[in-house]
């Protein structure tokens, strides 16, 4: 008999035409992308925080979602982004992020000035940049926020 322990991961990609279409609700294309691969040091840190042996929460205080240019292929090897250049880390919305049932969601808002680049890699991390604690890494082509635009992104697990 073996044990084995499943998650399921749905990103989600909203783009807004700017920010008054972001305040109202509006926006101009939705993406959902299935799946993602945990990092080791996101495993030692979750090990760690279920053990008691300390370490960095990933609460809305300290949780970050991190998004890049780089296609490289995942690996749980990685720390964080693969970008060289072109990555930003967004701290979490109010009240993110959120469970219920077994599900954990993430939230953040990549604001008019912020991640102006290709999208093609995602993380969530416990701080805000590659030295914290990323639990995990997708990699998928999501297009170019261009400036003046804002764009979100949920990260919702499945665990069971």
């Amino acid at each position: 008999m073996q044990d084995k322990m499943f998650y399921k991961t749905l990103w989600k990609i909203r783009r807004y035409a700017d920010d008054l279409a972001f305040e109202r609700g509006e926006s101009y294309k939705e993406s959902e992308v299935e799946g993602n691969l945990l990092l080791n040091e996101g495993i030692t840190v979750l090990q760690n925080l279920l053990t008691g042996g300390g370490g960095t929460a990933f609460n809305n205080a300290n949780s970050y979602i991190g998004v890049g240019d780089s296609a490289t292929a995942a690996a749980a090897s990685q720390d964080g982004l693969q970008a060289a250049t072109n990555k930003a880390y967004v701290a979490m919305e109010a009240t993110y992020p959120q469970i219920a049932g077994q599900t954990t969601t993430w939230r953040a808002v990549f604001g008019s000035a912020v991640g102006n680049f290709d999208w093609n890699e995602f993380t969530v991390a416990n701080g805000n940049s590659d030295a914290a604690g990323n639990l995990n890494r997708k990699v998928s082509g999501q297009g170019t926020k261009a400036a003046g635009q804002t764009w979100t992104v949920d990260v919702a697990i499945t665990w069971s």
